[in-house]
């Protein structure tokens, strides 16, 4: 962007401080040294409990997600049926060379003979079902996609994005990813929905569907790597 480029609005912080709290934590979480005798898969759950407590608090700043924008029972139903398949195709995405190394904070919730810890489960599944695809549709496509288009997003009508902008804000949301891959064909199909409809909740609706199908495949599978 160029140099001039003002410095990021009170609409802008309202989609980035959950996101960037969220990211802070996480690291946390996966850098906290085991000497300190904190069981680290807590913190998920205070990670979870933050960050929807910033979203509550900035949500009146939250435009898109009105009442007003909510989608219609066809575009709900696309959004169903995208969450469902990117989670189909996401499972089958995991060869070693489409993984961006090793997640910096595994997330087994099993305790010492192996069986769930359920308080641990259920914290993890609402908060990667509920909080994390407000959080990062709000971010990635309601800012960063737009933003890149121009920086002053909230004038930009999503319908209006290019493809530049679909590019770059999908490739910054890879980084964010384990498996590459995958990310690429979810962050591709939540920004196509959202630009289709110009409804953010689409793109919320699938996000939710893809991780909450995710969330009880990997409880019933116990694949964990993939949480």
């Amino acid at each position: 962007m160029p140099a001039n480029t003002p410095a990021l609005s009170p609409a802008a912080l309202a989609r980035c401080i959950p996101f960037f709290v969220f990211m802070a934590l996480l690291a946390l979480r996966g850098y906290l040294p085991e000497n300190l005798g904190i069981d680290a898969r807590w913190i998920y759950g205070v990670q979870t409990v933050i960050v929807a407590g910033l979203l509550a608090w900035y949500w009146r700043s939250y435009g898109e997600l009105v009442r007003q924008t909510l989608p219609d029972a066809r575009e709900a139903g696309w959004s169903v049926v995208i969450g469902i398949a990117v989670f189909a195709i996401w499972v089958q995405l995991d060869a070693p060379w489409m993984q961006l190394g090793t997640a910096t904070a595994s997330f087994v919730p099993l305790d010492a003979q192996g069986q769930l810890i359920w308080p641990l489960v259920l914290l993890r599944l609402a908060g990667a079902a509920l909080v994390v695809p407000v959080m990062e549709e709000l971010f990635w496509r309601s800012f960063l996609m737009r933003w890149v288009q121009h920086p002053a997003f909230e004038r930009v009508d999503p319908q209006t994005v290019g493809l530049k902008a679909v590019v770059m804000s999908t490739f910054v949301f890879t980084l964010a990813h384990t498996l590459w891959l995958a990310a690429v064909v979810a962050g591709l199909a939540y920004a196509l929905l959202y630009r289709r409809t110009g409804k953010l909740w689409t793109a919320v609706i699938a996000h939710t569907v893809t991780n909450a199908l995710l969330g009880v495949w990997v409880i019933a599978t116990g694949r964990w790597e993939f949480w």
